[in-house]
């Protein structure tokens, strides 16, 4: 059964880091296209990064360039999301997604496979 976790978020202050795992099972990461997503309460889902399966291209959410890195580890066969300086709009639940497609994009619906998301609340 192919299926991806998150793990990773939880209650951070503005200013704080957190670092977000999209761990994968039944396939290999290395083969996918992962894409980062959010949806914050009221707002509809987004795009925040992504990092295409030949690993040649990764892309950011313009809010967040400069502040979250994307990565793999393919030993691991687990995505990360990196996340300093964080501010009170990235609060959200944070999803990752993979997709054989090659293309690195933020448009949800391209991906096959999603995670259940992992809550990232951003406040003082």
């Amino acid at each position: 059964q192919l299926q991806l976790v998150e793990s990773g978020g939880g209650l951070v202050q503005p200013g704080g880091s957190l670092r977000l795992s999209c761990a994968a099972s039944g396939f290999t990461l290395d083969y996918y296209t992962i894409g980062w997503f959010r949806q914050a309460p009221g707002k509809e889902r987004e795009g925040v990064s992504c990092f295409s399966r030949n690993g040649g291209t990764t892309n950011y959410k313009d809010s967040v360039k400069g502040r979250f890195t994307i990565s793999r580890d393919n030993a691991r066969n687990t995505v990360y999301l990196q996340m300093n300086n964080l501010k009170p709009e990235d609060t959200a639940v944070y999803y990752c997604a993979a997709d054989r497609d090659p293309v690195c994009s933020g448009y949800g619906p391209k991906y096959r496979y999603w995670g259940q998301g992992t809550q990232v609340t951003v406040s003082s």
